[in-house]
């Protein structure tokens, strides 16, 4: 059986390392799945996701020009259907969520304070990111400066 690039077909885990697992194929042939390609989650420990014999359904990521194949598990896996009003992409776990308003427990509502950035641009965030910490380093500086008595008072005498 050929495999290409972008297809989703099963295999055996034949083999298990510290960075990744090799599955069998149909047709013969063995793939690896990196440790990073194993789940969408951190992978620690490989053991903890595959086991040896183990048939798991992998994507076939690329294939190189001596023929090695590089698979992945998470990649395979059937996309969840985005929750109403979430984007869908690669990068859904770093979506904004509505924060809840908590209350304290004298009664009084806590809300965020700065949820300004929702309507700022790229630029105006870093602008306001510089001027922050332009302003802890001058703070930090002049506690230093302090600390070592070097707040101009050298060379006097009394």
């Amino acid at each position: 059986m050929q495999v290409a690039v972008g297809e989703v077909i099963e295999g055996k885990v034949t083999g298990i390392t510290k960075f990744g697992a090799f599955v069998e194929l149909p047709g013969g042939k063995t793939g690896m799945v990196h440790i990073s390609e194993v789940a969408p989650t951190y992978v620690k420990e490989i053991k903890d996701h595959v086991s040896l014999n183990q048939v798991v359904k992998v994507k076939v990521l690329s294939i190189s020009e001596e023929g090695k194949i590089s698979l992945s598990i998470k990649r395979a896996m059937e996309p969840q259907q985005p929750a109403q009003g979430q984007r869908t992409g690669a990068r859904q776990s770093y979506q904004r969520r509505p924060v809840p308003q908590a209350t304290s427990p004298a009664g009084y509502e806590w809300t965020p304070r700065n949820r300004t950035s929702e309507t700022m641009s790229f630029e105006d965030m870093m602008a306001k990111f510089k001027q922050s910490s332009d302003d802890k380093m001058s703070d930090l500086k002049r506690y230093m400066d302090v600390k070592h008595g070097s707040s101009g008072r050298r060379g006097s005498s009394k």
